[in-house]
């Protein structure tokens, strides 16, 4: 789909690499140096903290400046802070404290390096392409991120504590060096307004609020993300302590649990491959519907689940059911967004759907410690059962009325897809 997109594909795919590699290390380094399972769940939520703090900032910050420029930047300094753990490591000063001030920091780039590069990605293929730019992300986001780094991180670990962590730096030293050669390669964007003594004296809430009253202006962006957040809180719950799961639970090593997220990412390898045609064969109502049962399954699966041979082929199926969600949500936002408009929406949206990944998170531990490591699958089967219940029917009239316009979600709001603004080449994590 041109040269953009492919540079961009490949540096999204090199950084997802050292994601992967660093999303089997950190637990396993927090679980080397603890086995409290609150503490445990709390290196995912401090690393998702920045996004209730900082995502509305980042969405200015979006919008205001080069987005190109911007995910070189944050790049460099993720490559510079794994740099300062890796060195900790070596030098044996590493600690709980240390890590979550490392996940502290490496969140708040996330704010900003995952915002602009979703929303850089419209700019760099035509908007009947999207559904299948997205789904080609999230067939990189599921190969590496979740299928072939995490097994080779926990094998880097299991080799020397410090060697997954060299090798995460470098990799998103490479994808900056990528980003980079972008340059002149992107249709440039569209003239700032006039600068006006009034203009210049506009402050940063205002600019944040212009971005929050659009989202909460479009009935169907507003009821995905009201639901995603719900769905991440019960998701992460669980998920952030997928280390003690396979070990205590299914018997695993490092190794067996770098493998066991391995299968979660065949699925969602799978998912990726069929979005593009799900999403036109069914469209988006089903579609969605089909996610709220299937999560629900999910964490009912790998509560009974005893075995790594029933809890692999339910993270398969998972896997699937979340890469397909994550392509259809993504494809309406983008088609629904003003370009001017975009960072500071992203911002909303991911401060909705990453601060229930941070409740989830802060919340997994202490429901593990009380009910057990299976206690989180409980508890989130029930309240996405009440979830499913709730929204089955908005998924299905508001979206599909949505869905009738040629440009999608926007005609919920009131706007024609050519009202929106964006240009004809034109966002978790990828982000969920």
């Amino acid at each position: 789909m041109g040269r953009p997109f492919a540079t961009l594909w490949g540096a999204t795919a090199i950084a997802n690499v050292g994601d992967g590699v660093l999303l089997a290390a950190v637990p396993l380094l927090v679980a080397s140096i603890t086995d409290n399972p609150a503490l445990v769940g709390w290196a995912v939520f401090v690393q998702r903290l920045p996004w209730l703090l900082f995502s509305l900032i980042s969405g200015v910050v979006v919008d205001r400046i080069d987005r190109r420029r911007l995910i070189v930047v944050v790049h460099l300094l993720r490559a510079t802070l794994i740099g300062g753990l890796v060195l900790a490591v070596w030098g044996d000063a590493v600690s709980v404290p240390v890590i979550y001030a490392v996940a502290f920091l490496l969140g708040t780039c996330e704010t900003l390096g995952d915002n602009a590069s979703v929303s850089l990605l419209p700019a760099t293929v035509r908007v009947e392409d999207l559904p299948r730019a997205n789904a080609r992300m999230e067939m990189v986001y599921s190969v590496i991120n979740q299928l072939t780094a995490p097994p080779l991180g926990a094998a880097l670990f299991a080799v020397a504590v410090a060697l997954p962590f060299g090798v995460n730096a470098a990799t998103y030293v490479v994808a900056a060096l990528l980003i980079a050669s972008l340059r002149g390669a992107l249709p440039a964007p569209a003239p700032a307004p006039a600068r006006t003594p009034a203009r210049e004296r506009r402050r940063v809430r205002a600019e944040i609020a212009e971005g929050v009253r659009w989202l909460w202006n479009q009935p169907v962006i507003r009821l995905v993300a009201i639901v995603l957040t719900l769905m991440n809180v019960t998701l992460v719950a669980g998920f952030s302590l997928l280390v003690l799961y396979a070990t205590e639970i299914l018997g695993l090593g490092e190794v067996g649990y770098g493998l066991l997220y391995s299968a979660s990412a065949a699925g969602g390898l799978l998912g990726a491959l069929c979005a593009a045609r799900l999403h036109a064969r069914f469209g988006p109502p089903l579609l969605l519907r089909a996610a709220l049962v299937l999560e629900t399954l999910t964490h009912v699966g790998l509560a009974l689940a005893g075995t790594v041979w029933l809890a692999a082929p339910v993270l398969l199926l998972f896997g699937a059911h979340n890469a397909v969600f994550r392509v259809v949500i993504r494809t309406l936002r983008q088609r629904a967004v003003p370009d001017a408009l975009r960072g500071r929406v992203e911002s909303v949206f991911m401060m909705f759907s990453m601060g229930g990944a941070a409740l989830g998170a802060l919340v997994g531990g202490p429901i593990a410690g009380l009910l057990g490591v299976t206690g989180p699958f409980w508890i989130s089967a029930a309240l996405m059962s009440v979830l499913t219940l709730v929204a089955w029917r908005p998924f299905g009239r508001q979206v599909a009325d949505a869905a009738r316009g040629d440009r999608g979600v926007a005609a919920a709001g009131g706007q024609t897809g050519a009202a929106t603004g964006e240009p004809p080449r034109g966002d978790e994590p990828a982000s969920r």
